[in-house]
């Protein structure tokens, strides 16, 4: 069977990469569901429980609009662009601004790393509660925290690939305890252990109204459904991008879309809100309580350790491979580019992010004991929010960037809507905590730091990026 030609890769949007194009719909699907599944609903269904009351799926349904908004926007870039790299080189081709563009890429390494804190917590609080541990200890818990995060830097530096075997399993671990918990509603429903009259039900703490509370809890359910935004980064390891990616990512958002409304509904209906924001394990609770004698309610702990974990690892390694890139195209200090001669691996970008990871954890504990997956949770997606709001404008920008073969257009007034949207709910006026503002105004302001020490190290060479593209440029050689 002949090789496609150069014309006929360039036709299927399959530009010239040393990558292997190895994934198809069904292998895309697996990892758009999986990236997106985890960390988000397993911890934080809780805690937007308790800002709305009963009413916990509205805010889901609302974050769940804006990212399939948003997602238009990129897929018309991805597939007007289908290269690696995602909302940096978009940024950088619309704007050609090299400060913003390395803002936006420190940016998204900011938010894998706060996301993969937010996981390495919820695995503590579910570790201690999987071994009978009703009430642990705080620092207890920040501390099996930490050796989980030290775990993920153990693996980041033997080298993980994203194997499509691993990515099946962890996928199914995911997805088979989100499924169980809407079978335990079912099943609770029809014994009659569930009040469905709870679900329409709206609470508000304190004198906040309802848009307020709505915009607020929103704010916090945005995190889970982030994630999709990394499959744009697959696009050189996609086969035929610019046909699959539309209905695939549509798909993929769809899916955990409906999920996720179904685990709040039946969620609500089981445990009553106040117990559900005071738990920093609502899903297991909701086993517990649904089905006190069966054995799945001590199982479940672990099954959402797998689902978090799998989270953690795809978000450092995200963050450390992006660190490295950027060092290496000396867009940060050259030192971060370090890579283990053996292993092959970028030891300096993990011991960083890592680094990173465990000030956050502690850092955000003694800021607020009581809200911590809440706190870094919300920091995701305000750090998401603000990159979303720049690809939604850089699309309309780039509308005068023609290129010659045909690709995905979203409809003019998404984009628009969507960074009207997405720059909403960045805002102070959503309700969020002011803790999420600091610790993101704390993460940028070392991204801003190491952007200036970059830039005295290299004032002899000024244009150090002539290729925008080079940006996510992945070394061969490193794992």
């Amino acid at each position: 069977m002949s090789q496609p030609t150069a014309e006929e890769h360039a036709a299927l949007g399959e530009e010239p990469t040393e990558l292997k194009r190895v994934m198809g719909p069904k292998l895309l699907l697996l990892f758009i569901v999986g990236d997106i599944l985890g960390t988000g609903v397993y911890a934080l269904t809780g805690q937007v429980a308790a800002e709305v009351g009963g009413a916990a799926w509205a805010p889901f349904i609302v974050a769940f609009v804006i990212a399939l908004i948003t997602a238009f926007s990129y897929l018309e870039l991805v597939t007007k662009y289908p290269q690696a790299a995602g909302a940096a080189l978009y940024t950088h081709k619309a704007f050609g601004i090299h400060f913003l563009t390395f803002m936006v890429c420190f940016t998204v390494m900011c938010s894998g790393i706060t996301s993969a804190s937010t996981a390495a917590r919820a695995v503590g609080s579910n570790l201690l509660v999987g071994f009978g541990v009703e009430e642990p200890n705080t620092w207890v818990v920040v501390g099996v925290a930490l050796v989980f995060m030290a775990l993920v830097a153990a693996v980041n530096l033997r080298g993980v690939g994203e194997s499509v075997k691993a990515n099946i399993v962890l996928t199914i671990v995911e997805l088979s305890g989100l499924l169980f918990i809407i079978l335990v509603g079912f099943f609770a429903a029809f014994g009659g252990q569930a009040d469905f009259s709870r679900v329409m039900v709206f609470e508000s703490p304190g004198d906040k109204n309802a848009f307020l509370a709505v915009t607020a809890a929103t704010s916090l359910a945005f995190f889970a459904m982030v994630g999709f935004e990394d499959a744009v980064n697959m696009a050189e390891e996609t086969r035929d991008p610019v046909k699959i990616f539309p209905r695939i990512m549509i798909t993929g958002i769809g899916i955990t879309g409906v999920i996720y409304v179904l685990v709040a509904i039946f969620t609500v209906a089981i445990v009553p809100v106040g117990e559900l924001g005071d738990s920093e394990t609502p899903l297991t609770l909701v086993v517990q309580r649904a089905l006190p004698d069966f054995p799945m309610g001590s199982v479940y702990p672990f099954i959402t350790i797998f689902a978090v974990a799998n989270s953690a690892l795809i978000n450092m390694l995200m963050a450390s491979r992006l660190l490295y890139g950027m060092a290496k195209q000396k867009v940060l200090p050259p030192f971060l580019g370090k890579v283990a001669p053996t292993r092959r691996t970028p030891w300096a970008a993990i011991l960083f992010t890592t680094f990173i990871a465990f000030g956050l954890i502690v850092l955000v504990t003694l800021q607020e004991e009581s809200g911590v997956i809440a706190a870094l949770g919300g920091t995701t997606s305000l750090l998401l929010l603000a990159v979303f709001t720049i690809v939604n404008v850089a699309v309309l920008k780039l509308r005068s960037n023609i290129v010659e073969r045909k690709h995905f257009v979203a409809p003019t007034v998404l984009p628009i809507l969507g960074a009207l949207l997405c720059g909403f709910f960045v805002g102070p006026w959503t309700g969020r905590a002011p803790l999420q503002y600091q610790i993101a105004g704390w993460l940028l302001l070392i991204g801003v730091i190491l952007w200036f020490v970059t830039w005295a190290f290299n004032r002899p060479e000024p244009t150090q990026i002539t290729d925008p593209d080079a940006l996510s440029e992945r070394e061969g050689g490193v794992n």
